[in-house]
């Protein structure tokens, strides 16, 4: 394989601030990993971080919008959604309040992804997913 060859597969969607495009990003999503074991946890995974950023920062404002990117190799499926901030503090992973009716999508996220990450991104804040393929039986990874 040559030196700049690479496996990885990475696709971006860009959805307007509503929660309709939520329902959209995930089709998006299980279309592109339809083959793969992952497909419905990425979608859960995209729906939950889709929403969050439409509910909890300007990109659900009503000029606003989200990015998502998907990228998958042979380790790795991993889902990003950028909001366009607005807030003063970064997505993080909080014990829900057993009352509240909302705080829970994050910690769904960590519990389907292997890791979950944030990082503060021009004006907003990425948050990505990771997936990662358990090596089959020759020792070779399989996502999709």
């Amino acid at each position: 394989m040559h030196e700049y060859t690479s496996t990885a597969r990475v696709w971006g969607l860009t959805c307007p601030g509503f929660p309709e495009e939520v329902s959209r990003a995930r089709r998006w999503a299980q279309d592109i990993l339809r083959d793969s074991p992952f497909a419905d946890d990425a979608a859960v995974i995209v729906a939950e971080l889709g929403t969050n950023a439409i509910l909890h920062t300007a990109s659900g404002s009503g000029t606003g919008s989200f990015h998502l990117a998907l990228a998958v190799s042979p380790q790795v499926v991993a889902l990003s959604v950028t909001d366009e901030g607005g807030t003063g503090s970064a997505p993080r992973l909080e014990p829900p309040d057993d009352e509240s009716e909302h705080g829970r999508g994050l910690g769904m996220v960590s519990e389907l992804a292997h890791r979950v990450v944030v990082h503060g991104t021009y004006g907003g804040h990425t948050v990505t997913a990771e997936l990662l393929a358990a090596p089959d039986i020759s020792g070779r990874s399989h996502p999709c």
